[in-house]
């Protein structure tokens, strides 16, 4: 496989050029070697796989960018659009003053834009820092991340304030023969710990349970809270917290995909397990969706970037992990003068070494 390792003390990521998924990341604390992301068990298997797959579900790993998010059906590309599926190259690699920083570009256009992907990370910070831009370009694009992580016993989760979450008019699987889901679709909550089944009552969307065997998908809008979007998960089993953080003014959206066991069809046949996405976002479900009327839109979320001549878009967005006892995320999560504040339940602070000014929190996005 054609990939890139780049590292700094106490972190390492490897890039995936083929399709531009981030194939491992590993983070040094504590003694413990943490990995954080999913590698789906069908990429190294060497088994023989549907011919009509995207390349981007062939070699699902990690991170990478949607652009589009969900369907390419305003420019032909395949699922999550050309940066999930197709070739990158490097352009820049090598060692910083106290890091590491690498820049790649894809080989493709997105709606007539070029792309690059910069990763960036610093000694000492158990973060991989990201930058996407597009140069150029014509129309509007949706974009999101798309990192998932991996639990073998189940985790607990907490977010940044959020208005709602909502799920769309149809489940990920429809059809009981080849999979099932436990949301209602349509489904919307104001209350995370309370969303609406299928069967009636509720689910606790901050719980990942292992014994439910489903395909679930749904997106969370960030309040206007001012502050740093994130996400946390708390991995049981794996006794560490796996940390997303984002800027929602440029990504105002945190879609959840719950894959667990819930496909029965090649290649994922019931052995997904314990998969959770957490995709941050500024889309739709689809590209057309994403540029039409949508019910985000209509709630005043912005759902793409425009893009056009001689201008560029960018947006940022940061993974990390670290280890954690006692099996529950903090409360909340605040970035300031080089460091991350986890503010814990119990009343309990732990702060991290991290670039605040790298998500730009206060600066608006681009239109």
């Amino acid at each position: 496989m054609d990939t890139v390792t780049i590292k700094a003390r106490g972190i390492s990521v490897s890039l995936d050029l083929t399709v531009g998924h981030i194939a491992d990341m590993t983070v040094e604390s504590g003694g413990r070697r943490l990995r954080p992301l999913h590698r789906a068990p069908w990429v190294d298997a060497g088994e023989t796989l549907p011919s009509d797959l995207p390349q981007g579900t062939v070699r699902l790993s990690g991170d990478f960018l949607c652009a589009p998010f969900s369907r390419s059906d305003v420019e032909e590309a395949p699922l999550h659009g050309w940066p999930a599926n197709s070739a990158w190259d490097v352009t820049e690699n090598g060692a910083t003053d106290g890091g590491w920083r690498a820049a790649f570009r894809l080989r493709h256009k997105v709606m007539g834009a070029s792309v690059d992907k910069i990763l960036t990370l610093v000694d000492d910070h158990p973060f991989l820092y990201q930058e996407h831009v597009f140069f150029g370009g014509h129309g509007a694009i949706s974009v999101a991340h798309h990192p998932m992580t991996v639990m073998k016993g189940g985790g607990r989760l907490a977010f940044s304030p959020k208005r709602f979450a909502v799920t769309p008019a149809d489940p990920p699987e429809p059809d009981p023969a080849r999979g099932r889901s436990m949301l209602a679709y349509p489904g919307r909550s104001s209350d995370l710990r309370h969303f609406p089944a299928a069967g009636g009552g509720t689910l606790d969307l901050t719980d990942y349970r292992m014994e439910h065997r489903r395909e679930d998908f749904l997106t969370l809008v960030e309040a206007d809270h001012g502050g740093t979007g994130w996400s946390a998960l708390a991995r049981q089993a794996e006794d560490d917290l796996v940390l997303v953080l984002k800027n929602p003014a440029e990504l105002p959206v945190t879609m959840l995909w719950f894959s667990n066991g819930g496909r029965d069809y090649a290649p994922w046949s019931a052995r997904h397990l314990g998969v959770l996405g957490i995709e941050d976002g500024r889309t739709a479900v689809g590209h057309a969706a994403s540029l039409g009327d949508n019910e985000l839109k209509r709630e005043g979320v912005a759902t793409a970037f425009a893009l056009g001549e001689g201008r560029s878009v960018s947006f940022r967005h940061v993974i990390g992990a670290l280890p954690l006892s006692g099996g529950e995320p903090p409360q909340d999560i605040t970035a300031a003068a080089g460091r991350l504040r986890l503010a814990a339940g119990d009343g309990s602070v732990r702060e991290l070494a991290f670039d605040s000014d790298f998500l730009r929190i206060g600066r608006p996005a681009a239109a």
